[in-house]
């Protein structure tokens, strides 16, 4: 039988709804939403759907993925986020190799996914799959004793062997006989008791191990700090004197986020018009981006804007790339 693994069914989830989007955009009520998810298509579709008595999970998905509460019957206060859809349209695409559980499970409310959020997902396969274990226990002390290797007596106090039954012992030899056993059977089972104790010290030791080479291969590396041009990750507890930027909590989602130098060939804009590069004015000119990454400059802090003809025409228009 195959093993599942948490990656398994966490990719079986992923490509569900992938191809829950690709029957919705050809049939579904909402094909006109995505059949091309621009981000502002996918921000006003996301509007409508939570202006519809929205789920508890979905509430849930939405204050997670937005890091705020949904106000209904308001004016659209998904506006400002339209950009954060560009990461649900690539994954709905697959443009994208990976995606953070929160854009998943947006993109699964989009399409209207079942079941979703991830962890009932989880449940239907476990239950689906899982055979039946049955625990069973049988045997007595001595027979435990028997599975550990250790050195045991057989100890029969009911039966007596075929050759004394025609024999009479004197009461003095049969205790003496019944005591030698009792002490024997003590010793064993004393055996026994080291043997388990120091196997529960060594698989102590062992956890102990396992749980601090999982921490310092993967939490203790569990930040990043803007550094130049890049984000590159680095210890939480880093404290680098050369480098004043803020310690952040790892976002995979920002590692592909970089400071270009732009020039008058750089391509800012896609064919329909929308822009791929993104600015933000600094105390020594401008700095431009490749993405949006978070909507902030990593430095100052102030908020990334899209490029335009009108900053392209003023500050990139006859520059030459270095």
């Amino acid at each position: 039988m195959r093993k599942i693994t948490h990656d398994d069914i966490e990719n079986e989830y992923k490509e569900a709804i992938r191809e829950k989007y690709r029957v919705e955009k050809n049939n579904g009520k909402h094909s006109h939403y995505l059949t091309n998810p621009s981000q502002a298509l996918l921000r006003d579709l996301c509007w409508e759907i939570f202006n519809s008595q929205p789920k508890v999970d979905d509430l849930a998905v939405y204050r997670t993925f937005f890091k705020a509460e949904f106000i209904p019957k308001e004016e659209d206060a998904s506006q400002k986020y339209t950009d954060k859809f560009k990461k649900v349209g690539a994954f709905l695409k697959a443009e994208r190799g990976t995606a953070k559980i929160s854009t998943v499970e947006l993109a699964a409310i989009l399409v209207d996914f079942e079941p979703r959020p991830f962890r009932k997902f989880v449940k239907k396969e476990f239950e689906s799959d899982q055979p039946k274990k049955e625990n069973v226990f049988t045997g007595n002390v001595i027979d435990s004793i028997n599975e550990t290797n250790f050195s045991t007596v057989t100890l029969d106090f009911e039966k007596e062997p075929e050759s004394s039954k025609a024999e009479i012992l004197p009461v003095p030899l049969k205790s003496k006989s019944i005591n030698l056993f009792l002490n024997v059977k003590e010793k064993i089972l004393h055996r026994f008791k080291e043997k388990l104790k120091m196997t529960v010290i060594a698989v102590a030791l062992i956890f102990g191990l396992i749980t601090a080479v999982v921490y310092f291969a993967f939490f203790k590396k569990h930040c990043m700090q803007w550094t130049g041009d890049h984000y590159e990750v680095v210890d939480c507890t880093s404290n680098n004197e050369k480098n004043l930027n803020v310690v952040i909590p790892l976002d995979n989602d920002l590692l592909d986020f970089k400071k270009i130098n732009a020039c008058d060939t750089t391509k800012c804009f896609l064919n329909n018009g929308e822009a791929i590069i993104w600015y933000c004015k600094t105390a020594n000119g401008i700095d431009f981006f490749n993405d949006n990454g978070n909507g902030r400059h990593p430095e100052n802090k102030k908020a990334l804007r899209p490029m335009t003809n009108y900053m392209f025409s003023r500050y990139l228009k006859g520059k030459p790339c270095e």
